[in-house]
């Protein structure tokens, strides 16, 4: 008890909590009060969070723009959420009230949750039961129901439909709404008087694929950076979808010419860098391109076809941060003049090249300056950067904006309809009915007028984004509240006089898009590259070779698809400029050692060689003395020659020098164009000076004569050493022949001796063959002098030989 009595002692007192009641009922009573005559606002704030519990899908509605007679069909699944099975559940359609203003169809687009106080009730038919729906587990639905059931107004409107489910779960034993969908029902049985023109952009547009590189081939084969173009060139791939989709359909083509030239160049043949070089691209994507490009000739016959500049230049960073760098504006002016040619060319078809089509058409005064320098006369712009919010309708598309120029002003809401992944069943089908809904609101907004409206789509859409596209474009063939007409017509259509015209300052241009754009150095880059390639393509004899590539590749660095790859589009930059100094290197001077110029005169070789598949000309080689007193090039301190080098060849060239003094001399050798411009790098080399004095050179010439008399003797001592052998032969040959007719006639005056008498006649005989013989043995003694040898003989001495001095 006593801590009983000591707790009350801490609390309030009775007077305190008499007045905190009394506040209580005083707060409380006027909340009870309303919510008893307002229950809807109870049952909303109490069902909003439960009516989330089951996941309605709307998958499929057809059709998307029903007409009297027709029966609507919804598709979809339903899926629990929550933790607890439902029971007794049935699924209901909701339809109504017609909607008066675009606006409304953003809030319901926008709305989360069932809400009893603006969502109407559920039909009494159809209705389906579901006994049981556990959590987690999907489970499908199909509902329909025919127009006339629906109690539409039979002049027409935009509708909201909503599917939702009502059930019980355990913890709540009784009905409530635990989910809800809601999308569009445009209804128009009737054309209205007035409908409303509408054009649809068809965007063919892709990011740079082909490189400055060229094969080495005589057709020039193009060497692509990668081979990505490919994958969506392919059966089901993103552009073969956008000409599968779009030949049926009466959109405006809106062509990037690059894309065509890319393509062309696969189905003519292509190389792919592999990283060490390049390799020849599959006969198969070849092929594929040649066929997707037939295909896009006949979708595109008797269509109207935009051209954009080459390769989709952004507009935006040009004017933002490009225009400060010199010729940056040239480029832009050279892709627009290179559009119709290209797409004529591929195509076989004419095309617009006066329009500018801006990053998500968000213009300012300096994006509108840039567009117009360029040759642009109608600027693609879009409602949410020209605002009309002034105006209770959607004006007519074209908006004169002074000196001669247009801006086509394209609708924001229709324009970004299907940006985000419309790959799920759910997400494209409530796209596509709140566009229709939106175009019919647009045309019920001014009945009696007929405006012009403009969609300009993402530049380069998904698969399942065109898909979407496609079904929405499809949704309006019936004609009963719109009617084709292609970008040029909506150009050119009469401005709405209230439409806002104004275009708003740089300071609104939005901050998301410009911190995308290209960096400043990526124009700096751009001027290197285009100030390198006006110096080398002077000295080429086919500068057809080289120029266009390297042009293309500039153009393709200020595309539009480098918005958010900024890392990318600096590998690209500086790809080009490797390609293009690659081929300046080509053309380079042969270092030199270092020389010696002996003497007061002498030519100087330096050699120029040529790598390039193609001869050089109109080149100036100038070698420059660094002291002229020492040593002077063809009389003076410098001395140019002009010079033409045969393709795969080595030229050199020789400069006259003479010499005034010994020592040493540096010497430059540089290659010009024929404007004065240097090409290439310097190349230098020494020159040593040696004089030659009269007194070395009358020792030399001394020298030299003694030699040539040495010379001179010792010829004369061999031709007569070689002479007298000859006659010491010949007497030893004479000799010989001697002895054997004295032997001959001994051997006749002894057979003959015994007929003659005897002995008298035989020792006569006897004694004269003996003189033969004594006479013949001593002409072969070495001891014996030897005999003139007569002339001498020009061969040389035999060994042993004694030569006579």
């Amino acid at each position: 008890m006593a801590e009983a009595a000591a707790f009350q002692g801490t609390g309030p007192s009775p007077a305190r909590r008499w007045l905190r009641r009394t506040l209580t009922v005083a707060v409380g009573a006027p909340l009870l009060a309303g919510l008893l005559q307002n229950p809807s606002a109870a049952r909303a704030a109490e069902e909003t969070p439960v009516s989330r519990t089951v996941d309605v899908s709307i998958d499929t509605l057809t059709p998307s723009a029903p007409v009297e007679g027709d029966t609507v069909t919804v598709t979809g699944t339903l899926t629990n959420r929550g933790k607890r099975t439902i029971t007794d559940a049935t699924v209901n359609l909701r339809v109504g009230p017609r909607m008066d203003s675009r606006s409304e169809i953003d809030q319901v687009a926008r709305r989360k949750g069932f809400r009893s106080d603006s969502d109407p009730q559920a039909l009494d038919s159809p209705e389906i039961k579901v006994p049981r729906l556990a959590a987690g587990v999907p489970q499908d639905f199909r509902i329909s129901v025919p127009v006339a059931d629906l109690d539409l107004d039979d002049e027409g409107g935009v509708y909201q439909l909503g599917v939702s489910l009502t059930g019980q779960t355990s913890d709540a034993r009784w009905d409530r709404v635990l989910g809800i969908e809601r999308t569009f029902l445009p209804y128009q049985p009737e054309p209205t008087a007035k409908r409303t023109q509408f054009t649809y952009l068809w965007p063919l547009i892709s990011s740079a694929h082909i490189s400055a590189d060229t094969a080495s081939d005589e057709q020039q084969s193009a060497v692509f950076q990668d081979d990505e173009l490919v994958e969506e060139l392919r059966p089901g791939g993103r552009l073969d979808q956008m000409v599968t989709l779009g030949k049926d359909l009466p959109v405006t083509w809106v062509i990037d010419p690059d894309l065509l030239a890319s393509v062309d160049a696969m189905a003519n043949g292509y190389r792919v860098k592999d990283g060490t070089g390049h390799t020849a691209g599959a006969k198969p994507n070849e092929e594929l391109a040649g066929r997707w490009l037939g295909e896009l000739e006949k979708a595109v016959q008797g269509r109207k076809v935009v051209a954009l500049p080459f390769a989709d230049p952004d507009l935006a960073s040009l004017a933002h941060r490009g225009k400060a760098v010199p010729g940056s504006l040239g480029h832009l002016q050279s892709a627009t003049a290179l559009a119709g040619s290209t797409v004529e060319t591929v195509l076989h078809v004419p095309s617009a090249t006066d329009f500018a089509w801006p990053v998500e058409g968000a213009v300012d005064p300096s994006i509108m300056a840039v567009a117009t320098s360029a040759g642009a006369r109608k600027v693609i712009a879009r409602s949410d950067s020209i605002r009309d919010d002034d105006l209770s309708y959607t004006p007519t598309a074209a908006r004169p904006i002074g000196g001669g120029a247009t801006a086509v002003v394209s609708d924001a809401e229709l324009s970004t309809a299907f940006q985000g992944d419309m790959v799920r069943a759910e997400t494209s089908t409530l796209a596509v009915q709140e566009f229709l809904a939106q175009t019919l609101a647009i045309t019920l907004e001014q009945p009696q007028d007929r405006r012009s409206v403009v969609v300009a789509p993402q530049r380069q859409p998904s698969v399942s984004q065109a898909q979407a596209m496609a079904a929405a474009v499809r949704g309006l063939g019936a004609k009963r509240w719109t009617e084709p007409i292609d970008l040029v017509a909506a150009a050119a259509a009469k401005p709405d006089p209230k439409a806002s015209t104004r275009v708003p300052r740089a300071s609104q241009y939005p901050k998301k898009l410009r911190d995308s754009e290209l960096p400043v150095d990526a124009f700096r880059d751009m001027k290197t590259t285009g100030d390198e390639l006006s110096d080398f393509k002077v000295v080429l004899s086919r500068p057809d070779r080289v120029v266009p590539p390297v042009l293309a590749a500039i153009n393709r660095e200020m595309s539009t698809s480098w918005r958010g790859r900024t890392t990318a589009a600096a590998i690209y930059r500086v790809d080009v400029q490797d390609v293009l100094r690659r081929l300046t290197k080509s053309v380079v001077l042969v270092d030199k050692s270092a020389l010696t110029l002996s003497g007061r005169s002498a030519t100087i070789p330096v050699t120029v060689q040529n790598k390039l598949l193609q001869d050089v000309k109109g080149l100036v080689l100038r070698l420059t003395s660094s002291n002229g007193t020492r040593l002077k090039v063809d009389g003076g301190t410098s001395a140019d020659l002009p010079l033409t080098v045969r393709a795969g060849h080595s030229q050199s060239v020789k400069f006259p020098a003479s010499a005034n003094a010994n020592g040493q001399v540096s010497m430059t050798a540089q290659l010009y164009t024929v404007d004065g411009i240097p090409y290439g790098s310097p190349m230098t080399f020494s020159v040593k000076v040696s004089e030659m004095t009269p007194t070395v050179m009358l020792v030399i010439a001394g020298g030299v004569l003694l030699l040539v008399l040495a010379g001179v003797r010792m010829y004369s001592q061999r031709k007569r050493l070689a002479a007298r052998a000859a006659d010491a032969e010949a007497a030893d040959a004479d000799a010989e022949a001697a002895a054997a007719a004295a032997a001959a006639a001994g051997t006749e005056a002894e057979t003959d001796a015994p007929a003659e008498g005897g002995p008298v006649a035989g020792t006569g005989a006897a004694s004269e063959g003996g003189a033969a013989s004594v006479t013949a043995d001593r002409a072969g003694q070495p001891s014996d002098p030897e005999a003139d040898t007569g002339s001498e003989s020009g061969d040389p001495s035999g060994p042993g030989e004694k030569v006579d001095r």
